[in-house]
């Protein structure tokens, strides 16, 4: 077996939805939308490029799983995460910005109850730190993780549990440890990643993971979920033909967005995903060649055939 075989019999992509399980949870977010099903995907992006890439930016970060996992994979040199909305935000400048041991004994010394949540919540922060804990717990505690005003607290949970059922302090805070182990390989951007996206146009050894809120064709998830849900999508896509590096880009399945992806002459696949309430659906990943993905996908049902004929 070749060695290009070897690296794709690594990383298998399955004909049904991700178990989100099996992949490696590296963000300290439960988020809306997050992309932990998207890993190994994008884990076979990377593989099948010819040359590491010097910098992989996420312009629309959130949770930043898939940024995290390039950062922690060594997969590209560099990571910038880049996020609009002001608390999230807070949360990576903590992290990156040299106040990782606060949060993380921070989130430790926490006694869970939802009283103490209560009266946390209500306070006004005084500095970035306690924005960037308040805003994990808000996370926590908020039903399905959702940061957006009108989301309410947990009453019951799991198995009863309350606010407690997603507050795990020694995962969340060895998780917080943990990129801060690697902190140097990621920098962090608050702002507009449209922007960010417009000033590294002409950057050949620049690639781009491209995760915007899902509110084409009138979606109303994005608006439910995210603070800042507002965003011009055919300027998106136009900012997207414009990249001299590469680029993987998730979106809701809409007619509109295939429609904007045919217009700039981009390729799309339907990849199997579970959303919240573990019904399967399918997502579409865009990018200028998705021929990769076909090929991974056939060499490993080859391999999957040959090991089943070996037993």
């Amino acid at each position: 077996m070749g060695y290009d075989q070897l690296r794709l019999v690594d990383v298998p992509l399955p004909d049904k939805a991700i178990n989100v399980a099996a992949v490696r949870q590296r963000s300290p977010f439960r988020y809306p939308g997050g992309k932990t099903w998207l890993v190994p995907y994008v884990q076979a992006w990377f593989a099948a490029t010819d040359v590491k890439p010097h910098v992989l930016i996420e312009p629309f970060a959130g949770g930043a799983i898939i940024g995290l996992t390039v950062a922690f994979e060594a997969l590209a040199e560099k990571v910038v995460l880049v996020e609009l909305d002001e608390h999230v935000a807070g949360v990576w400048q903590v992290i990156l910005g040299g106040g990782a041991q606060w949060l993380a004994d921070r989130i430790l010394s926490f006694a869970m109850s939802q009283e103490a949540v209560a009266e946390e919540l209500s306070k006004t922060p005084a500095s970035l730190n306690e924005i960037a804990f308040q805003t994990l717990l808000r996370n926590r505690v908020n039903h399905g993780g959702i940061l957006a005003p009108g989301s309410g607290i947990l009453k019951y949970g799991e198995n009863g549990r309350g606010v407690a059922s997603r507050w795990y302090p020694e995962t969340l805070s060895a998780r917080i440890t943990a990129i801060d182990s690697i902190k140097s390989r990621i920098e962090f951007i608050p702002g507009d990643g449209l922007q960010v996206m417009r000033s590294h146009t002409a950057d050949r050894d620049v690639v781009f993971f491209i995760d915007p809120p899902y509110t084409a064709a009138g979606k109303r998830a994005g608006r439910r979920l995210y603070t800042h849900h507002e965003l011009d999508h055919e300027a998106l896509f136009a900012v997207t033909a414009e990249l001299q590096g590469d680029f993987l880009m998730t979106y809701d399945d809409a007619e509109e967005v295939r429609a904007l992806a045919l217009k700039h002459g981009f390729d799309f696949r339907l990849v199997p995903m579970t959303n919240t309430h573990h019904a399967e659906m399918k997502e579409l990943l865009i990018a200028r060649d998705m021929t990769w993905m076909d090929r991974y996908r056939a060499i490993w049902a080859g391999a999957c055939a040959i090991g089943h004929n070996k037993r």
